[in-house]
């Protein structure tokens, strides 16, 4: 999970986008305006910045320069509907890590703020997951395995074998030897909530585990599955 900082001036996409990531685990602070982003900014608990550029009180660039200028550690992804090559190269050279072009896929938000945040804390440390069959989870290098319970152990299975493909939730809960048709789909999504939660509470990392909305789950990671 990541503290987020989300600065996007028109409300509903700002609510939607906030509500996504908010789901996904992750805490998120909105704003806005420049004015509003640097009350709220706090270098110390902000691990990354969602940042619009066309805004109602300046250039998102600018600000942009200012964080990288003041040497603030923090991954950085330009939202914007301004696509031209030059206005990329603009946000690459001024320090942006990512540059999303609106409309883009949330599934794609998720999955640029899951690498990012995993390289911030890790220092550039490429990480590769291993799942094996005695219900072990074993997470990035320096952080200490997870036992995981029965039903969690098929959840991630499920979701791991995958591949980087949506997995759709139809194939998750029959792996876990439930009828779909008369299955509470709320069960999952709590399955999904506990799981992402034990994991971080024992190892102290973000479970990549996103969600596809209308399609199901992907594994945002590199895993291993071990089979007995």
């Amino acid at each position: 999970m990541a503290r987020i900082i989300l600065l996007e001036d028109e409300i509903t996409l700002q609510k939607e986008l906030a509500s996504y990531l908010t789901e996904l685990g992750h805490i998120v602070d909105s704003v806005g305006s420049i004015k509003d982003f640097r009350d709220v900014f706090s270098p110390a608990d902000h691990l990354i910045a969602l940042v619009d550029i066309g805004l109602p009180d300046g250039d998102g660039i600018e600000l942009i320069d200012w964080l990288r200028q003041s040497g603030k550690r923090l991954g950085i992804v330009v939202i914007s509907a301004r696509s031209s090559i030059s206005d990329k190269v603009r946000g690459f050279t001024l320090g942006a890590d990512h540059y999303l072009s609106k409309p883009f896929d949330l599934l794609e938000l998720s999955a640029t703020v899951c690498a990012l945040s995993r390289r911030i804390e890790t220092g550039g440390v490429s990480l590769r997951w291993q799942l094996d069959a005695r219900l072990c989870l074993i997470t990035p290098p320096g952080r200490p395995p997870v036992r995981l319970t029965a039903q969690g152990a098929i959840v991630l299975n499920s979701i791991a074998r995958g591949r980087g493909d949506p997995v759709k939730r139809r194939q998750i809960v029959e792996a876990l030897g439930e009828d779909f048709l008369t299955y509470d789909q709320r069960r999952l999504d709590t399955q999904i909530h506990q799981l992402r939660k034990s994991v971080f509470d024992a190892a102290n990392v973000e479970l990549p585990i996103l969600t596809a909305r209308n399609r199901g789950y992907i594994f945002g990671a590199d895993i291993d599955i071990v089979p007995s």
